[in-house]
């Protein structure tokens, strides 16, 4: 089947259209970006503006169409902590159906972790043995570890680069002192997850995800996005504090020009590899591989699922997040 996966982060509106079946290995076919910086466009009361709002809904409704002309049967269309967070959520959920067609659905940021790690243990497979992974989003970070495909632990916290750059580094480039506080605070934050990761068991192989961490292997020297999925990729930890020496005293503008950082992600990509080295030192990893599969796949990897054995899509939820949209109705 082909599926359409409508992701709305923090930072992007992400469509990934893919050939799916069960068994198979999903194959993309096609992928559409939007930068909407969701997170930045709420006012002080955590309410998206009405202006985020008519941004999200065109850019929903655009990406429907796409997926519909793509020939997708279903568009899985789901939200994470930027609308999660949001003070006024269900009114925006509730415009974005009634003016676009689309259900939105909100995970939750556990489901996040569950299903990014279900995606990489589809990667790596069994052999791996108990798997820890680590994910930063824009909002949230997520940790999860286990030996099956329902990891033992997963955990998710309000330590993504995005939000801790707006809380923590306002300065362009962020000063030295500041960078230590978060430093510092990042211990103490994660201090109490490590814990529980550590308690759930030593790791066989130790797992990377998100663009954040893929930026960073990338600057630490690990081969370009060009050189397929398939290729190796590893972020080691004094790789990493070597890196955060150097680029959290470049401004934004200077960092966007480095190989493999975007100028979206730029602005906050201090505070992704502050949040890096603070897990990794928690869980006591020295290095991770990167694993191209993250959120996106582990949602069509359960929906393939979901489709065999008529189980929920994700964990404790009445409805199915692939109701998402009926595509025969799409872009209406």
């Amino acid at each position: 089947m082909r599926l359409g996966v409508l992701d709305v982060g923090s930072n992007t509106v992400h469509l990934l259209v893919v050939d799916a079946r069960r068994g198979g290995h999903p194959t993309p076919m096609s992928s559409t970006k939007a930068s909407l910086r969701l997170a930045e466009a709420t006012d002080s009361s955590g309410k998206i503006t009405r202006r985020g709002a008519d941004k999200l809904i065109g850019t929903i409704d655009e990406f429907a169409k796409i997926a519909a002309s793509s020939g997708c049967s279903e568009l899985m269309a789901f939200a994470t902590s930027a609308v999660r967070d949001a003070k006024n959520s269900e009114d925006v959920l509730a415009r974005v159906r009634s003016e676009t067609g689309v259900a939105l659905r909100v995970l939750s940021g556990v489901d996040e972790s569950r299903l990014t790690f279900l995606a990489v243990r589809r990667w790596y497979g069994w052999s791996a043995g108990r798997i820890t992974n680590i994910d930063i989003g824009g909002g949230s970070l997520e940790l999860s570890s286990g030996v099956d495909e329902e990891p033992d632990v997963a955990l998710s916290l309000p330590l993504g680069a995005g939000r801790l750059t707006r809380e923590w580094l306002p300065e362009d480039p962020p000063g030295r002192r500041r960078v230590a506080m978060l430093r510092d605070w990042l211990a103490n934050e994660l201090s109490e997850a490590g814990v529980t990761i550590a308690e759930a068991g030593s790791p066989d192989l130790a797992v990377a995800t998100s663009k954040t961490f893929r930026s960073l292997a990338r600057l630490t020297g690990a081969a370009p996005s060009g050189a397929g999925p398939r290729v190796k990729r590893t972020l080691t930890a004094p790789g990493l504090r070597q890196l955060i020496n150097f680029i959290s005293r470049m401004t934004a503008s200077d960092r966007a020009e480095l190989e493999g950082v975007s100028a979206d992600r730029a602005p906050q990509i201090v505070a992704g590899a502050l949040v890096a080295e603070a897990s990794m030192k928690a869980l006591g990893i020295e290095s991770v591989d990167i694993c191209p599969w993250a959120l996106r796949e582990g949602l069509i990897l359960r929906k393939l699922d979901s489709e065999a054995d008529g189980t929920a899509l994700v964990g404790g939820a009445g409805e199915s997040a692939s109701r998402g949209m009926s595509l025969r109705n799409a872009g209406r």
